[in-house]
């Protein structure tokens, strides 16, 4: 999977396989809460700059009816299979220090295929092994990517949904 990120140098480059997305959409009258493990990204330490990508069909939830449904009539996955995120990454001092940041990445995400210009606060964790762990809590209202709630369960799907996501990239 290419994730367009031009990058000067392997040392620079740091990877994962591994994201974890987790979206909750739940309301008092329905739990609606998904995972995928399997996000890649892509840190250039030289430049700040990072590229996330996901597979929308990846999402796991707890009852394959509301699987069915979030990829067929919400997400519309086989038309818009992918989600990306490509940002700049504001707040490390030293990616070489092992040090924990506040920061947040400033760029634009990709969903349902409507791109949006995103400031989203981070915890970045330099690890003494020279991994980053990247973690971050934020909401996404799903009219401002077209992602339309039929009126008939706009009582059980949150409009805005609850992303976590937890990241660790590491050196070839």
């Amino acid at each position: 999977m290419t994730l367009g990120l031009t990058l000067v140098a392997s040392a620079q480059k740091l990877t994962s396989k591994d994201t974890q997305v987790h979206i909750n959409a739940s309301t008092p009258v329905e739990d609606i809460d998904a995972v995928l493990n399997n996000a890649v990204g892509i840190l250039n330490t030289e430049t700040n700059e990072a590229v996330w990508q996901l597979q929308i069909q990846s999402f796991t939830f707890k009852r394959a009816l509301m699987q069915e449904h979030f990829n067929e009539n919400y997400m519309e996955s086989t038309k818009f299979p992918k989600a990306t995120l490509r940002a700049k990454i504001g707040g490390v001092t030293d990616w070489k220090k092992p040090a924990t940041y506040k920061g947040g990445v400033k760029g634009q995400m990709e969903i349902h295929g409507v791109t949006k210009d995103v400031n989203i606060p981070i915890t970045i964790t330099v690890n003494k092994d020279g991994s980053v762990s990247i973690e971050s809590e934020f909401s996404v209202h799903t009219a401002d990517y077209g992602i339309k709630i039929p009126t008939l369960v706009v009582s059980k799907i949150a409009e805005d949904v609850k992303v976590t996501v937890k990241s660790t990239l590491k050196g070839a």
